[in-house]
């Protein structure tokens, strides 16, 4: 991130940028809305859902005949006793008793079945809802402007990739099911415990509301509690990974202590809101119990009532018995499944947040494209700001040859580093033009646009992978010899061949396994094998060593030599021979010309070249 950036949010922000434990929690902006998107995903398997869920119903309803089957072999059993003891029949009826056995096995095999088979399709249909989200969310990555990632913690943006997303998977696959599972097991009890006793259907009927009012209750409060719980993960997610990927520069500052109170006091917010969306939900678990256990008290004597004036047999007070079990445990399911339902509604809203920020300005169709650069660049007038109403380039104007060096020195803050990256299209002038050639950046596709430029800048990138694919990034149809030939030019060609597997030598994925100098020579041999048309250098030469520094600036003068070339310096004595420099202050150019005539000039550049000096930081 620039200094430019930074500093503007240091002045912008007054509180803590990843929440912590005083962060308010934010209810849900609009669950309806989130749900209408996920089902956006869902319909193009809608066959695969439509037949989970006919599944789902069988297995729920051949699981609902088991009590009333098991009744008949209860009755059975003692009548064949009661008959016994009268002398008026056999103790036991075994082909009856055989053929409802059978039955009941077939009806329990054909419900596992049906189950093991929903719950094949719901696992497979989460996983392509899942890849698709991931695919679409790697594809937004890339569409994003430059800004969004400067203006946001990295670690919330990882969380909304991994961790919502998982949750969203997992409640696609067992959640659906196990609602529509519920539904019908409710409304299948309902029936047959109607069809066995209305009397005592109303009996436990009466204290479903309750039940049901107070879920609703909870599910309504419990709502901003998932919401604060998935953002207090994002916000743990960014405190690791900051701390994580800058953990040499805590070590180094003693910042152990710091580090570990704030992410104290984001674990504390996630602590809090994750109690209290657990809290909320767990309670309907012991509402159930409640109300399950006065469902059974009036059934029993009830039943055994009506057992007794042979209004019922005792095989249906058994049976009803279970349905009441089977009636009040889905309404406890259906709680359940509720807070996950939650759950993956809170991390869908992050998910679909992230997929609806606006897109980096598309390119128009019918642009300009050149098939020769000179590298001639013009700034009219140029006027930015990160924000739109705090500029910090003013009125940049100049004029750059085809093939001339120009140094960009200033301050921190006076808006060096943002002049490339207006010149790489990273962000939208707010008016004025850059040509190129003399054609406006902004009518170039920004390929071709990106094509013609090779930046090196202060902070390396390099990635997972070999030495030779990190050096041929940017340039994929190079050679293996073409990589070397670069390797030599920036002077890191010799100390590769000395690594371990020199050229395919596998970097980690912080690249920790090389000194930052050697990650710096990696970057100029990307550029030098990339051949562009433009040069950007932003301290390229920061984190290297004086000996090859001097190498290095040789190999560039060579590369330099017949390009235009940018070049940000804070080492002004690095700078000497280019051919122009402009000097920045506050965003404006305050002066520009050669090292000798600016110093002839006697003006801010002489200052700031004569105080390097004095501080003994001339070069």
């Amino acid at each position: 991130m620039s200094d430019e950036i930074l500093i503007e949010q240091a002045e912008s922000m007054d509180k803590d940028p990843f929440g912590g434990a005083d962060a308010p929690v934010q209810k849900a902006k609009d669950p309806k809305k989130a749900i209408k998107k996920l089902m956006v995903y869902l319909m193009p398997h809608k066959t695969a859902l439509i037949i989970s869920l006919v599944f789902a119903v069988f297995s729920t309803g051949f699981s609902i005949a088991g009590p009333r089957l098991l009744g008949r072999i209860t009755t059975a059993l003692i009548d064949g006793v009661i008959a016994h003891a009268l002398g008026t029949g056999l103790l036991t009826n075994f082909p009856y008793m055989r053929n409802i056995l059978i039955l009941l096995i077939v009806f329990f095999v054909v419900s596992a079945f049906c189950n093991f088979t929903q719950e094949i399709i719901m696992a497979r249909l989460s996983v392509k809802v899942t890849f698709k989200l991931r695919t679409e969310i790697s594809e937004k990555m890339h569409r994003l402007p430059i800004n969004y990632y400067d203006t946001r913690p990295h670690g919330d943006i990882l969380s909304r990739v991994t961790n919502d997303v998982d949750t969203m998977s997992q409640t696609l696959s067992s959640s659906l099911t196990r609602i529509v599972s519920a539904i019908v097991t409710v409304f299948g009890v309902l029936f047959m415990m109607l069809w066995i006793s209305p009397l005592m259907t109303i009996a436990v009927i009466i204290t479903i509301p309750t039940f049901m009012s107070i879920m609703m209750i909870v599910i309504a409060k419990s709502q901003s509690f998932f919401t604060g719980q998935q953002e207090a993960l994002g916000q743990v997610s960014g405190i690791v990974e900051e701390t994580y990927s800058g953990h040499s520069i805590v070590r180094a500052y003693n910042g152990e202590s710091d580090a570990e109170e704030k992410f104290d006091k984001a674990n504390e917010s996630l602590k809090t809101s994750a109690w209290k969306a657990q809290f909320m939900s767990s309670i309907i678990e012991p509402i159930f119990s409640f109300v399950d256990s006065i469902g059974y008290v009036l059934v029993c004597v009830l039943g055994g009532y009506l057992a007794v004036r042979r209004v019922i047999t005792i095989g249906d007070v058994q049976a009803f018995i279970q349905y009441v079990q089977s009636f009040t445990m889905p309404l406890g399911e259906l709680g359940a499944a509720s807070s996950t339902m939650q759950s993956m509604i809170a991390a869908a809203e992050r998910v679909f947040e992230f997929l609806d920020e606006e897109d980096e300005i598309p390119d128009e169709e019918g642009k300009v494209i050149k098939e020769v650069h000179q590298g001639r660049v013009t700034f009219e007038n140029v006027r930015f700001g990160y924000n739109p109403d705090k500029i910090i380039i003013n009125d940049f104007s100049s004029d750059i040859s085809p093939g001339q060096t120009v140094a960009i020195v200033g301050p921190t803050g006076a808006g060096k580093t943002t002049v490339v990256k207006l010149l790489m299209r990273f962000y939208e002038l707010n008016s004025g033009k850059i040509l190129i050639d003399g054609v406006n950046a902004a009518d170039y596709t920004r390929k071709e646009l990106r094509d013609m430029f090779g930046m090196v800048l202060q902070d390396t990138w390099l990635y997972n992978a070999t030495i030779m694919e990190n050096i041929r990034y940017g340039s994929p149809n190079a050679t293996d010899e073409e990589v070397m030939a670069a390797a030599k030019a920036a002077q890191c060609h010799s100390f590769i061949r000395t690594l371990p597997g020199g050229y395919n030598m596998v970097l980690n994925e912080e690249a920790t396994n090389i000194s930052q100098g050697q990650k710096q020579l990696f970057t100029i041999a990307r550029v030098v094998l990339k051949n562009p048309d433009i040069l950007i250098l932003d301290e390229a030469t920061s984190s290297i060593d004086t000996r090859t520094e001097i190498l290095i600036q040789k190999a560039m003068k060579n590369i330099m030599k017949g390009r235009t070339s940018f070049v940000i310096a804070h080492r002004l004595s690095t700078i000497r021979d280019a051919d122009l420099i402009l000097v920045m202050k506050d965003g404006d150019i305050i002066e520009q010309g050669s090292h000798s005539e600016l110093l002839e000039f006697k003006g801010f550049y002489a200052e700031l070249y004569n105080s390097q000096f004095e501080n003994g930081d001339g070069g």
